[in-house]
């Protein structure tokens, strides 16, 4: 039982900051917010994807690069120009690197607007963070598993961010329906979009990209959403108007 808290408040606190932090504000700046408050979630990120921090200038550019060329050889991750989703997964990570390094120069378009704190992010994305993240995740299941099988766990703990990445990504340009033309494949993937907190609203995202809102019929229920309204409420953040 304590396993299996561990793996899902780990799977969702991840995954949370990933669309919170990473993606709404990031990538598309839905809401604003105050510097403290931004800091508290750029740790709080760092902290809850741990072995798999995501920079979030590497990502704002990598997705805003997303939306320009869904679904054309340009995507950077698109389902239907790979073979199958570790081709998809390594391709991504080799996008991913040349821009944390700054190896790649982004188009105009892509840059700016985005939170940089370049010394959490040296720290976060260095690799004694990302090995001792990991020996705390096997450390806590030597302490508490109970059976052999659990540790086949800990492979998902230590690719958590890339994992939630590369699940949107497929499944959301593959399968499932779409409410929107949009010149692209992007799809919704419910039911099973209560376990990427809303990510699987692709077609509803890639239709309105500056809405918080991820879900758009009655049925299409957005997690993260309410919990934006209540921080919006609470003056965390403010959210923006949405725009087309």
């Amino acid at each position: 039982m304590i396993i299996l808290i561990f793996f899902l408040a780990h799977w969702f606190l991840s995954l949370f900051f990933q669309t919170f932090f990473l993606h709404r504000y990031a990538s598309h700046k839905m809401f604003t917010t105050n510097k403290f408050f931004e800091r508290t979630f750029y740790v709080m990120t760092y902290i809850f994807q741990g072995s798999s921090y995501l920079n979030p200038r590497a990502y704002a550019i990598m997705h805003r690069e997303h939306h320009a060329y869904s679904d054309t050889e340009k995507d950077p991750h698109s389902p239907h120009f790979f073979k199958d989703v570790f081709q998809m997964m390594w391709y991504t990570a080799q996008t991913y690197k040349m821009h944390e390094r700054r190896l790649k120069e982004p188009e105009e378009r892509f840059r700016g607007n985005y939170p940089e704190w370049k010394f959490l992010d040296v720290i976060a994305s260095s690799m004694v963070s990302r090995i001792v993240f990991g020996l705390l995740y096997v450390a806590f299941y030597i302490q508490f598993a109970t059976a052999w099988w659990m540790f086949l766990l800990l492979p998902i703990h230590f690719l958590m961010g890339p994992l939630h990445g590369a699940i949107v990504n497929w499944c959301g340009h593959k399968y499932g329906y779409a409410n929107f033309d949009n010149n692209d494949k992007s799809k919704n993937t419910t039911p099973f979009d209560f376990l990427m907190l809303g990510e699987l609203f692709q077609n509803n995202h890639h239709k309105r990209p500056n809405s918080a809102n991820f879900g758009a019929k009655w049925f299409e229920i957005d997690p993260v959403y309410p919990v934006m309204k209540l921080m919006h409420w609470a003056k965390i953040i403010k959210l923006r108007k949405a725009y087309a």
